[in-house]
C-alpha cells in the first residue's frame, strides 16, 4: 500500500495528535474571541478538527483489523460567510488577529501533512482520502486568510464563500 520506509500508521497517529491539538486550540480561541461571528467560525473549526480526528481513528482501526483504507466522503463548512447585515466591527481585532495568525500556520502545516500522505500512498482510496483532507485544511486556511485581512483592514469577521 505504501513504500516500505514509510510507516503509514505512525503518520496517522501523528495526524490524530495534530487534529486533537487543533480542536483544543479552536475551542480555546473561541473563548478568547468576543465577537459572535468569530466565536461561531472558531467553534465550527474545532468541530471540523474533531471530525478529522474521528475519521483518522476509523482509518487506523480499519488498517489494523482489515489492512484496508476507508473512503472519506469529505465535509463542507456549515458556517457561511456573513451577509452585509451581519457584519459588525470587532472591538478587539488585534487579539483576534493573533489567534487567526496561529491558526493560519496550523492549517498550512495540516495541509502539507495530508499532501505528503497523499503523495506517499499508492492506494487510490488512501490517496483520495488524504487529498480531501488536504483540500479541507486548505479551505480553512483560505477562510482564515480572508478573516485576517478583513480584521486588519476592516475590523470585521468577513470571508469569501
Amino acid at each position: 500500500m505504501v513504500s516500505e520506509e514509510f510507516n503509514v500508521l505512525e503518520a496517522i497517529r501523528l495526524a490524530q495528535e495534530a487534529e486533537q491539538k487543533a480542536a483544543a486550540f479552536y475551542d480555546d480561541a473561541a473563548q478568547k474571541v468576543k465577537h459572535p461571528l468569530g466565536q461561531s467560525l472558531l467553534k465550527e473549526l474545532a468541530e471540523f478538527e474533531r471530525h478529522h480526528y474521528a475519521k483518522l481513528v476509523a482509518l487506523e482501526e480499519s488498517l489494523r483489523k482489515r489492512g484496508a483504507f476507508i473512503e472519506y466522503e469529505g465535509r463542507e463548512m456549515a458556517t457561511k460567510p456573513p451577509s452585509p447585515g451581519e457584519i459588525t466591527v470587532d472591538r478587539q481585532p488585534t487579539q483576534a488577529m493573533e489567534v487567526v495568525a496561529l491558526a493560519l500556520e496550523a492549517e498550512q502545516q495540516a495541509e502539507k501533512r495530508y499532501d505528503t500522505l497523499a503523495e506517499r500512498t499508492w492506494d487510490p482510496v488512501a490517496h483520495e482520502m488524504f487529498r480531501r483532507l488536504a483540500d479541507e485544511e486548505h479551505t480553512h486556511y483560505r477562510i482564515l486568510r480572508d478573516v485576517y485581512w478583513n480584521l486588519n483592514n476592516r475590523r470585521a469577521w468577513v470571508w469569501a464563500a
